[in-house]
């Protein structure tokens, strides 16, 4: 299966100010599948070392950190000749190791030919305990898999084609057929293994029990996170989580019988391990968003939108699975679905506007910038004259060129209104700037 990520990747192996790579995201996300995949189809030799798997190699890195005696000793454990320019070592669930995290930066300064990738689950807390080698590496971040990955794990590559190039010529038959196929998505999720039992079985009750599968994993994972943290306090913030995606994030509503501070270090430490995101609210709008960004008030979504459902329970409503996409959970998958596929176009972090007033309060779902263009989104199904919301917004900001909404209407646009309409299968089309997508092409 393609992955987005492939071409940040291939772009980072031909890069003249490459630097040791760090890739950041949450656990099962497919990090360690997609590397091996690049380092086997790109390189003449691939030295994977799991931590994790074979503790026994943290002792390499114990006695100093001088890159060449390292590889040296690597080569006689693993019996792979490790060459600068054709060989990519791989270093996995590199939290395990710590001194092999401070070694990047050698690795930069000493082999700067040599391709060197880290990645694991847990790492913002190893950053907490030692130095970042800053400007010696490089960091991206991976996500579960969009939409159009989702597509080309089943085979559609002809709608992948069309959605990549954000075409807006789409019949009416594709575009109920592609509805239909987000609607399998809305229930399977982004999750490797959910995509690849959903593409063997095409049954939803399969599906829910790889997603109940994971969320148990990285429930057991929370005994990792930090000793301070209150393990029951975590499973409740989560589990919680999961049923207020779309609505502002209160942290006494997310668990009972724990302090305000207990709670907000338990959301922490989910942030710290990438299976929530932060959406902050931004007001006044303007570049960059983080300079009027509220730590007060924001919004959270998941790491995955199947796990996501199997927290709400959504698996044991069996009437959504004909409803309405919008309407599912009173729109809330909708909005974690836009959300995620945001974060995957852009590569960072994801915004929302909100304005409180005595008269009247406004709160648009989410903030992109598209081609340096700031560009205000909402997930909705009503007619344009009830975007009441978003018709504020661009009152209150004439400078933006055109609001957003998406749904499940097919493509058109109100330029007196300035107004656009997208489908929600769309979204990553619109907003991607950052991924040359070639290899869906």
């Amino acid at each position: 299966m393609i992955r987005i990520i492939d071409q940040k990747l291939i772009e980072w192996k031909n890069s003249i100010r490459r630097k040791p790579l760090i890739i950041r995201g949450a656990r099962q996300i497919g990090k360690t599948w997609s590397i091996k995949s690049f380092g086997k189809k790109y390189f003449d030799n691939l030295v994977f070392i799991d931590f994790e798997r074979n503790p026994e190699y943290k002792s390499v890195f114990v006695k100093n950190m001088e890159p060449v005696r390292i590889c040296r000793e690597l080569e006689l454990l693993t019996n792979i000749q490790i060459i600068s320019g054709t060989t990519l070592l791989f270093f996995d669930e590199v939290q395990e190791c710590p001194e092999a995290l401070i070694a990047l930066r050698y690795f930069y300064e000493e082999m700067p030919q040599l391709h060197v990738i880290a990645t694991g689950s847990l790492l913002e807390f190893a950053f907490s305990d030692i130095s970042i080698p800053v400007g010696r590496v490089q960091f991206l971040n991976m996500y579960p898999m969009g939409f159009i990955e989702f597509l080309s794990a089943l085979g559609h590559h002809a709608f992948v084609k069309q959605l990549v190039a954000n075409s807006d010529v789409i019949s009416e038959a594709s575009h109920n057929k592609l509805l239909e196929l987000l609607r399998n998505y809305f229930f399977a999720g982004g999750m490797p293994e959910a995509v690849k039992t959903f593409a063997e079985s095409n049954s939803y009750k399969s599906v829910f029990e790889v997603h109940s599968e994971i969320t148990h994993a990285y429930t057991l994972d929370f005994a990792k996170y930090q000793p301070q943290i209150n393990k029951q306090c975590l499973i409740s913030v989560f589990t919680n989580l999961g049923k207020r995606v779309g609505t502002q994030t209160k942290y006494n509503s997310l668990a009972e019988d724990f302090t305000g501070p207990t709670i907000k270090r338990a959301y922490t430490a989910l942030q710290m391990a990438r299976v929530i995101t932060t959406v902050p609210s931004v007001n006044p709008v303007g570049f960059p968003f983080e300079a009027n960004s509220s730590a007060k008030i924001f919004k959270t979504i998941m790491v995955d939108i199947g796990i996501m459902h199997h927290l709400s329970g959504l698996k044991f409503k069996h009437e959504e699975l004909t409803a309405d996409l919008l309407h599912i959970y009173s729109g809330a998958i909708a909005e974690q679905f836009a959300g995620q596929e945001l974060m995957l176009a852009d590569g960072e972090n994801v915004y929302y506007w909100s304005r409180e007033a005595k008269s009247s309060n406004a709160e648009l779902d989410y903030l992109a910038v598209v081609n340096d263009t700031i560009v205000p989104i909402e997930v909705k199904s009503v007619a344009a004259g009830r975007l009441r919301s978003m018709h504020l917004f661009l009152e209150t900001y004439p400078e933006i060129k055109y609001g957003l909404v998406t749904s499940t209407q097919m493509r058109r646009e109100l330029p007196s209104a300035r107004l656009k309409f997208i489908p929600l299968y769309g979204l990553f089309g619109f907003a991607n700037t950052k991924y040359n997508m070639q290899d869906f092409m």
